[in-house]
């Protein structure tokens, strides 16, 4: 029986360097975002629903505090021995003036189970600053930024609504991977107007640049999102994968992927009464790990096997 993993795996990872399971508790600590109030535009990205992954324990009515207790009590019912990961998640993470930062970051970091940050944001919302004093967080503990850079096309980028260029995602992973600081990197596979080819792209271009961990997912049509009128109006658009057609792309994603990249997450779990598409009967996400990794033991593949290192920026 096969007991290693074709790609660089997240909970290996973790395991490795902690010892012991680490769990990330999700905080909602009511940021916003510049392409949402007005900054750099609004009615934010518009495939976004923050609904389909808050847990049921974040409220930006809640202090950081009690999002901790309510998730650690939750998930300390499961899994007994482990430590957490203040997840800030919800919007753009940095979005605000130094001090209230501050506030919010050292709130989290004052529960004793906590062991580090993990901060999502734009990245364009950075800056040296706010860098420096992550860096000194980061002497004491765990500190990881992760921006969403959702794709490496700037017309895309355009289409839907990130306000933000991808030469602003190469600014910022190179200024904090250069801190010292872990980066992760989010990316969206299947955004409308990309083809294939354009997917496998972003791989062989994301690879060049200094990213520790990186979470992909399918892009999924939820209702209530601007992006729903869109798929209604132009679905030629849109790939719209099955489940068998994902699973493959992705492992040709993986074959030109840095195999230094930890991989976190192949696709999103969203209630499955808010999707409009793809429909893939509910399968969790566990069970399309297993059929990517079924896939890369037939196709003999793994992550790294085509050659990934060309021009670099």
């Amino acid at each position: 029986m096969e007991t290693y993993k074709r790609y660089n795996d997240y909970s290996s990872y973790a395991k490795n360097k902690y010892k012991k399971r680490i769990q990330k508790i999700s905080i909602n600590a009511g940021f916003t975002c510049p392409n949402r109030d007005g900054t750099k535009g609004i009615g934010g990205c518009i495939y976004c629903n923050n609904k389909t992954f808050s847990p049921f324990y974040c409220s930006p009515h809640k202090p950081v505090i009690q999002q901790l207790n309510e998730g650690i009590a939750f998930f300390s019912e499961k899994y007994k021995a482990q430590k957490y990961f203040a997840y800030f998640q919800a919007y753009t993470n940095t979005y605000s003036n130094i001090s209230k930062l501050k506030e919010l970051y050292e709130e989290a970091l004052s529960h004793p189970e906590v062991i580090g940050l993990i901060i999502a944001t734009r990245p364009d919302c950075i800056d040296k600053e706010i860098i420096n004093y992550l860096v000194e967080l980061s002497k004491t503990k765990y500190i990881s930024i992760e921006y969403g850079i959702e794709t490496t096309n700037n017309k895309t980028l355009e289409l839907i609504n990130r306000c933000h260029t991808f030469e602003d995602s190469i600014d910022a992973i190179k200024a904090t991977s250069n801190a010292g600081l872990d980066v992760g990197a989010h990316m969206i596979l299947g955004l409308p107007g990309e083809n294939r080819n354009d997917i496998i792209d972003h791989a062989k271009i994301i690879s060049k640049l200094p990213i520790k961990t990186l979470k992909l997912h399918q892009l999924q049509i939820i209702k209530g999102t601007n992006i729903e009128k869109l798929f209604s109006d132009k679905p030629e658009l849109f790939l719209n994968f099955s489940i068998e057609q994902y699973v493959d792309l992705i492992v040709d994603f993986l074959e030109v992927l840095n195999p230094k990249i930890i991989v976190e997450r192949f696709t999103s779990e969203s209630p499955i009464d808010m999707i409009i598409s793809p429909k893939w009967g509910g399968l969790k996400n566990f069970e399309i790990v297993a059929k990517i990794e079924k896939r890369l033991k037939e196709r003999d593949s793994w992550q790294g096997k085509m050659d990934f290192m060309s021009n670099d920026f």
